[in-house]
């Protein structure tokens, strides 16, 4: 009897071991999910008129005469985060990431690829009207986040003033603008077999905003001051906007001019600089890994500097390498900041990614050093991070809200935190709403597909709809994921 119990436990514990080993060893399947899922959360994020198709189905209209102020149709585009304002920069930034995504990975994107592209164009077609509306004028944001923030209240409920704000000759934004820039130049690649005239379309706009932001320099947040900053201030300045724009319209039209625009300004622009983020606001890391392809595929000799500076940044972020400068929580998380981590977690998985598949192309390594860092290498890194969001982690627990067993359930979101229009049809007024933040309910209406903004560098998340630092989604977090999880669904099992 002793040996037969002995046995038993003795089988319960290998079982329990091998549960362990494998319980986060995610599946092609389960990655396909995670994409849906993440391409999904841009619909929770929508403004505007909702199409028929709308999926997430407790979201409704919003915004309906945002422009009118200013006598322009601004309706449409995406609400950055958890509150109801509408920030060019991000959502520039959004865009040209899910465009990036599709770029690379659309082929592994299968049934999702026609969502993704409606991602896409649900932004393109607002950043199209801010563009156009007016000449030498880039409509960049609609909502004052200083009253928007004073409530806590539905998108279809607002009543705060839907201030308009612009950038223009008298007063410029290159950064905000050449973003703009980026954003529909990336897209048109996205359209230009799918819908030539509207690809056509992206990229002519994409070249008169960039025209525009490099002819009337200066930053934004000098211009618009505390209506961007803190919030979107645009810290890293314009130059790295200029020369992102720039590259990103030579590679949508392969024009010479614009090759030559990057040999003459890149060494001012900040070709020479070795930066180890990629954000929302720098976009150094992803010029060198963007114009790294010239070279590597193409042996673009006037590209080499920026492979060169590519490794520089691939290296910083591989342990064991002599340029090795990245932290890493203990669990193994890429750690940058104490507000929304993850939101450089998924650009630097989606780098990662994006720089192996172009060094895979000619059989390249990223030189660290007196060592090389394979393809290979840059992938298993890159996986680790992906899998650590959704769910192999110290926590147990997947930080993309409606994905795996435990997930957020109090999400820094006013849409989501809210009794839904359809649940509770009656206004609910400013103040009225910060009992749904202050609550210890969970979220009633799911955002699936959201990723916050995780834990601290110690592995802690604190599941508060308080502490937005950690439990506030954003679009730019999900839209470089988009990328990572299409390639993971294809190539689950890569070590």
């Amino acid at each position: 009897m002793a040996s037969a119990t002995t046995f038993t436990m003795i089988i319960m514990c290998l079982t329990l071991c091998y549960l362990s080993l494998f319980c986060c060893a995610f599946t092609s399947q389960d990655y396909s999910q995670a994409l849906e899922k993440s391409i999904l959360f841009f619909e929770g994020q929508r403004s505007g008129k909702l199409p028929s198709n709308q999926r997430l189905t407790w979201r409704a209209d919003s915004g309906l005469s945002d422009g009118s102020s200013d006598h322009v149709d601004l309706v449409g585009g995406y609400y950055d985060a958890g509150d109801n304002v509408k920030f060019g920069l991000p959502m520039a930034f959004t865009t040209t990431l899910l465009a990036w995504s599709v770029i690379e990975f659309g082929s592994s994107m299968h049934n999702q690829i026609e969502n993704a592209r409606t991602a896409i164009k649900w932004s393109t077609d607002y950043l199209l009207k801010a563009a156009t509306a007016t000449p030498d004028t880039l409509y960049v944001q609609v909502g004052n986040p200083n009253v928007d923030h004073q409530c806590w209240e539905r998108p279809e409920d607002m009543d705060t003033p839907r201030n308009v704000y612009k950038v223009s000759d008298q007063n410029p934004g290159s950064d905000v603008a050449a973003e703009t820039a980026a954003a529909l130049a990336a897209a048109s690649i996205v359209f230009k077999d799918s819908d030539p005239s509207y690809s056509a379309k992206l990229l002519h706009t994409a070249m008169k905003v960039f025209d525009f932001a490099d002819r009337h320099r200066g930053s934004y947040s000098d211009s618009l001051n505390s209506v961007v900053c803190p919030f979107y201030c645009s810290y890293s300045g314009y130059h790295d906007e200029l020369l992102w724009g720039a590259s990103w319209i030579h590679r949508a039209s392969q024009n010479s001019s614009y090759l030559a625009y990057i040999q003459s300004n890149g060494h001012t622009l900040g070709a020479d600089d070795d930066d180890y983020s990629f954000s929302w606001d720098d976009k150094r890391a992803g010029t060198k890994v963007l114009l790294s392809k010239g070279f590597l595929e193409r042996t673009t000799q006037e590209f080499q500097i920026y492979k060169a500076h590519s490794d520089n940044y691939i290296c910083s972020l591989i342990p064991g390498t002599s340029s090795f400068q990245a932290q890493y929580t203990p669990g193994g998380l890429l750690y940058k900041a104490s507000e929304s981590n993850l939101q450089y977690v998924t650009s630097t998985a989606f780098l990662l990614l994006t720089y192996a598949k172009y060094l895979s192309s000619n059989g390249g390594v990223a030189t660290c050093g007196s060592s090389k860092v394979t393809a290979q290498n840059l992938i298993s890194q890159a996986k680790k991070q992906v899998d650590y969001i959704l769910g192999d982690n110290p926590a147990k627990m997947s930080y993309m809200v409606g994905f795996g067993q435990r997930y957020p359930q109090h999400v820094h979101h006013r849409g989501s935190s809210l009794p839904s229009v359809h649940a509770h049809p009656d206004h609910i007024a400013c103040n009225n709403g910060f009992q749904y933040l202050y609550s210890s309910s969970p979220n009633p209406n799911v955002l699936a597909g959201a990723i916050v903004g995780g834990p601290d560098n110690k592995d802690n998340f604190s599941d508060d709809r308080n502490n937005y630092q950690q439990a506030e989604p954003a679009t730019y977090i999900n839209a470089p994921f988009v990328g990572a999880v299409a390639f993971f669904s294809a190539n689950p099992t890569t070590k």
